[in-house]
């Protein structure tokens, strides 16, 4: 059986931050004869003296102290389970997971992290990032519960629901000093094949990985993510399409040429995407919230 209780770690710890038995009875609501004795009792039963006293004051030993910091952690813990029983009583999820494919940065939510916040602040939000494929999947497997930026048609089989926010339109670019830099006509397999192709990798887990603008036979360079293929295509590292928002900057201060391919990847569509079985009320909240008509120059704007 346990000797220790909630009750009389509640009792250390305001014994510790008021500094004496009369002010914590009065903070407790209760007489300082009951506080000693839970003291008493507590130091009993686990056959451990807590507390060095001298008059009216009283100062923790050693064993006191260790006691009352690992408590605290439990007192912690303990309102944390009555306020989750507590959301999910009233509809509100404990913890919300949001997706976002790696070309987009969380920070293009500010606003909404904000205002959910004050709204819910016993919500935890997690934000998770997957490429290609792996940021479907994440919603099916349900490791995420919201996706905002899915890039690409979703799998079929159903089982969620999506809104089409707009379209991602993708250029071919190469740094300047690269070799398929100086061909002056548009470039055909023969050209592109010669030359190493970054390819961000997919981040799918239990199904086929997916991959874009790739050629048979191909020297490739996997990166994890949008931001890092930008980069090194930059570096002159390999070559490949990038969305055309993301290397606006970089086209207009000539650290990359859109180069005119003969076969060009076609543009993709953008989703939020939820499981339709999903009832909760942060979920809600943030479907309200996301205008899909702005929301996709949002995500470029900001993440880029």
């Amino acid at each position: 059986m346990f000797k220790l209780s909630l009750d009389s770690l509640l009792v250390l710890d305001t014994i510790d931050r008021l500094g004496t038995f009369a002010a914590t009875a009065d903070a407790l609501f209760r007489v300082p004869s009951t506080i000693s004795y839970t003291v008493s009792k507590l130091e009993q039963d686990l056959n451990v003296k807590i507390y060095e006293r001298s008059g009216p004051k009283v100062s923790l030993t050693k064993a006191g102290r260790e006691l009352l910091n690992e408590g605290r952690y439990l007192l912690r813990t303990a309102e944390e389970i009555e306020n989750r029983v507590r959301r999910v009583a009233s509809g509100w999820e404990t913890e919300l997971n949001i997706g976002m494919d790696t070309i987009f940065s969380p920070a293009s939510l500010l606003t909404e992290i904000a205002d959910f916040s004050t709204i819910s602040p016993l919500t935890r939000l997690n934000f998770l990032h997957d490429s290609l494929s792996g940021t479907w999947e994440s919603l099916l497997d349900r490791r995420v519960d919201l996706l905002v930026g899915a890039a690409g048609e979703g799998p079929s089989g159903g089982g969620y629901k999506s809104k089409l926010i707009g379209m991602i339109d993708f250029v071919f670019v190469v740094a300047p000093e690269h070799p398929l830099a100086l061909i002056d006509k548009p470039l055909g397999k023969l050209e592109l094949s010669q030359h190493r192709v970054i390819t961000v990798r997919d981040s799918v887990r239990n199904t086929p990985s997916r991959t874009v603008g790739l050629l048979s036979g191909q020297n490739t360079l996997s990166v994890p993510n949008m931001k890092t293929k930008l980069a090194f295509q930059q570096a002159s590292l390999g070559v490949g399409f990038l969305p055309e928002p993301m290397v606006r900057t970089a086209i207009a201060n000539k650290q990359l040429i859109i180069k005119h391919v003969e076969e060009p990847r076609q543009p993709e569509p953008l989703y939020i995407a939820w499981r339709t079985a999903e009832k909760g009320a942060g979920l809600k909240w943030w479907l309200d919230s996301l205008d899909t008509t702005e929301l996709a120059k949002k995500l470029w704007d900001t993440s880029h």
